[in-house]
């Protein structure tokens, strides 16, 4: 009888795991973001209200991610909280967010602080957003109070989150505030947001070194699709090179060109099947298939789960020589051992990308607990812990305790 090997994979000491949450979609209450605003105009079916009660409820959230056995959290700071007018700051608001960072650090918890995740002050949109000339000024100037606010207790920065993503679903489809359809508007909100992202870099290690500090780690979130054509056609295959070229690495291959990189920060979910029905150039950058060609299972807003796809992008990183940081990779689905096996699968694949020779900073899992899912609502499901809307109450789920263990005993 032949004896089975399991092959085991030990992560290393320093490695980071934990989960996500971003302020607009856990706190409740951001009355002074265009979300917001867009919300109350009757532009969505959903509107956020309390959702998660965050803002009151964090420190029982941070204690659930401790028992977790989690090492480190992502969250995000609420611009319009911190500036709710221009050039109007509020020392409330920026001491709430010092105990918030005081709670993780208390617990254990290493701080990744989003600056900027998809929401916006009031007047910074009346004011033009992200397509306004003076768009980058403007984040600047909020970003030198949160940072110098918090820095003392903060070794990671994520500038901004997903800013591909934002652009498409703000300017190019105008289905998020401030609602555009303008390939113009996309262009000048795409330089705007890479202006600010470098410049932002620039800004905080000038006020770690001021402040005697040790270096930060800064980077942006990027969301990385795996882009697969549906049929290994010509044309398909050409626009799934372009698209992974464009909105995969664009934004990394520009900012690593300014040196404002110090890792690649890696948002995770699912693959596009790309089949195009044209040789135009809307056509190249957005047909996807319509049939039913994909056999995968998907997650409950139709996404198809594909693993592989965690390795592929990760390796098409290995050229820049710098570390990687899966700062988001999750599942809404009501099959909590779905969720199990999603996470159990991509980290198999990201053990496989790191014996490649990916070096891998962490693991975050999107998100620690459900929350307001933008235009989507409160359906989709993606937390570790269940939130039930009516009383607030946390449920841990049992692909929470699942992982709790690997991220204990550091193996898989």
């Amino acid at each position: 009888m032949g004896v089975i090997i399991i092959c085991m994979y030990e992560f290393p000491s320093d490695f980071l795991f934990g989960a996500a949450t971003s302020a607009y979609q856990v706190e409740g209450s951001n009355s002074l973001s265009d979300w917001w605003e867009y919300e109350l105009a009757g532009k969505l079916k959903y509107h956020s209200g309390p959702a998660c009660k965050h803002y009151e409820l964090y420190e029982q959230d941070f204690n659930l991610a401790k028992e977790l056995n989690h090492n480190c959290h992502r969250l995000s700071i609420e611009w319009s909280r911190i500036e709710p007018e221009e050039g109007k700051f509020s020392s409330q608001e920026l001491n709430h967010y010092k105990k918030v960072i005081s709670a993780l650090r208390s617990r254990k918890l290493e701080p990744i602080v989003t600056l900027h995740h998809f929401t916006n002050p009031i007047w910074f949109s009346k004011l033009g957003g992200w397509s306004s000339k003076k768009a980058s000024d403007y984040f600047l100037r909020y970003v030198s109070k949160a940072v110098d606010a918090l820095s003392g207790e903060v070794q990671f920065w994520v500038t901004i989150n997903e800013p591909m993503v934002y652009l498409y679903h703000s300017y190019l489809l105008g289905i998020w505030p401030p609602n555009e359809r303008s390939l113009i508007k996309t262009h000048k909100a795409k330089n705007n947001l890479l202006c600010a992202h470098i410049n932002t870099y620039r800004l905080i290690n000038s006020i770690y070194k001021n402040n005697n500090l040790n270096k930060p780690l800064i980077s942006i979130a990027q969301n990385m699709q795996a882009f697969v054509p549906c049929i290994p056609t010509l044309r398909n295959k050409l626009a799934s090179y372009l698209r992974a070229k464009s909105f995969n690495l664009e934004f990394i291959e520009r900012s690593r060109q300014a040196r404002a990189l110090d890792f690649i920060g890696v948002n995770y979910y699912s693959r596009s099947l790309v089949e195009l029905r044209g040789w135009g150039l809307k056509n190249f950058a957005m047909d996807v298939c319509e049939g039913k060609h994909s056999t995968l299972k998907k997650n409950s807003l139709g996404w198809d789960i594909y693993p592989e796809g965690l390795y592929d992008v990760l390796i098409s990183l290995k050229k820049y020589k710098l570390p990687v940081f899966i700062l988001e990779n999750g599942i809404c689905t009501e099959d909590d051992s779905l969720r199990w096996s999603f996470i159990r699968e991509h980290l198999d694949k990201l053990t496989e990308a790191i014996k490649s020779g990916i070096k891998v900073l962490g693991y975050i899992y999107w998100s620690l607990i459900d929350n307001y899912e933008w235009d989507k609502g409160f359906a989709p499901r993606f937390g570790l812990i269940e939130v039930d809307y009516n009383t607030y109450a946390r449920t841990i789920r049992e692909s929470a305790r699942k992982l709790a263990k690997v991220c204990l005993e550091r193996k898989l």
